[in-house]
């Protein structure tokens, strides 16, 4: 699902790994229109088309020796998928109006779509989900992981204190509730939800009022 922290997952397992010294590259798949996806992919030369003024390395390139991020690869278009596919299975590929180029790349993917039911549907294609499909990894929400809540919780209550100069503690109670609570939006949502109450909270301590206020005017 949105919000649980695929992107943090990512990282961890580049930070962990033998690949840790060289570069994690991301890409939003959702966030680039179909038609600059290939170029923010797989890069361009000078001239390759109108506007190219000058070349620009794609995510492959510069992830080379380390590892890429692909966030909701389920949004890419079939024929995107089929490139993707190719570099998967040769680590290699062509800049736009360039020649080959081969790269050693770990690729780490996520979605929160049933890429099974997206397939089933003629929207992903089968061969690439195999190919990715290697390590499966599910990060559950957060309404099924709630022991995590209290050390997230005060987490964000540290850090937005240092950022906004405010004194701020999290009362046990104060706690409690914030797990009964079923978090639709997981961890980004408790994020928000926590900034908003030490900006918010007049005194030192954050207590159960304040929380069940918050949690009201949310719903």
């Amino acid at each position: 699902e949105n919000g649980t922290g695929k992107e943090l997952v990512a990282r961890a397992i580049h930070a962990l790994s033998a690949r840790r010294s060289e570069p994690f590259v991301e890409m939003n798949c959702a966030a680039i229109p179909e038609e600059l996806i290939e170029s923010e992919l797989f890069g361009h030369v000078k001239g390759a088309f109108t506007g190219a003024s000058e070349g620009k390395p794609g995510r492959f390139a510069l992830a080379d020796g380390g590892t890429l991020f692909l966030d909701e690869i389920a949004d890419m278009s079939l024929r995107t998928q089929a490139k993707v596919l190719r570099v998967l299975q040769e680590q290699a590929f062509e800049p736009v109006g360039g020649s080959t180029l081969r790269v050693d790349v770990r690729v780490i993917a996520a979605t929160n779509k049933d890429l099974k039911a997206e397939i089933a549907a003629g929207r992903f294609r089968e061969d690439l989900y195999f190919r990715l499909n290697v390590v499966p990894l599910r990060v559950p929400p957060l309404r099924e992981r709630v022991e995590d809540i209290p050390p997230l919780a005060r987490h964000f209550v540290e850090q937005f204190s240092r950022a906004y100069g405010r004194v701020k503690s999290l009362a046990p109670d104060a706690v409690a509730a914030l797990q009964e609570y079923r978090w639709p939006g997981n961890v980004r949502e408790l994020k928000n939800v926590i900034e908003r109450l030490v900006i918010l909270t007049p005194g030192d301590a954050i207590g159960l009022a304040d929380v069940r206020r918050m949690m009201g005017a949310d719903s």
